[in-house]
């Protein structure tokens, strides 16, 4: 299995409010930038849709290292978040449905066919690609919006 690094990050003008994302894929030598935006969104959406994202720019089942800024995107597997969830038929403890269910079913079908690691960094510190993805987010929030409210 191929191994890849992934970085990804979301952002939001508002919450909600336009959002984007970013995500820098790095396989050996080889390096590749994504981003997107949402008009109305949320930051957690975008955290998840990052990963989405990048997890489908893989052309094929690799081994991933996945880091993000999200605790609540790290979280949701390294601590069983999802599982619980998923037998809870979709309920968080407090018999609450849980939010964002499109997307964390869909990131689920993608997790299934990698092997992917979860890892947490900490946002807007020294993490040059964490950096990067933040820089690419809010660069596809920009271009959004110029093209919703052009000068």
């Amino acid at each position: 299995m191929k191994e890849v690094t992934i970085y990804t990050d979301g952002a939001c003008s508002g919450n909600p409010g336009p959002g984007g994302w970013g995500a820098v894929l790095i396989y050996g030598d080889k390096r590749k930038e994504i981003s997107g935006a949402e008009a109305r969104t949320t930051n957690q959406r975008m955290e998840i849709t990052a990963a989405i994202a990048a997890l489908k720019a893989l052309k094929e089942p690799c081994r991933v290292r996945l880091y993000s800024d999200s605790a609540y995107l790290v979280n949701a597997f390294r601590q069983g978040w999802l599982d619980r969830w998923q037998r809870n038929g979709w309920q968080t403890v407090k018999k609450e449905p849980v939010e964002n269910q499109d997307l964390w079913r869909e990131l689920l079908q993608l997790t299934a066919r990698h092997r992917v690691e979860w890892l947490k960094v900490k946002g807007h510190s020294d993490n040059a690609e964490n950096n990067r993805c933040d820089e690419l987010a809010r660069a596809a929030i920009a271009r959004l919006l110029k093209q919703e409210f052009p000068s």
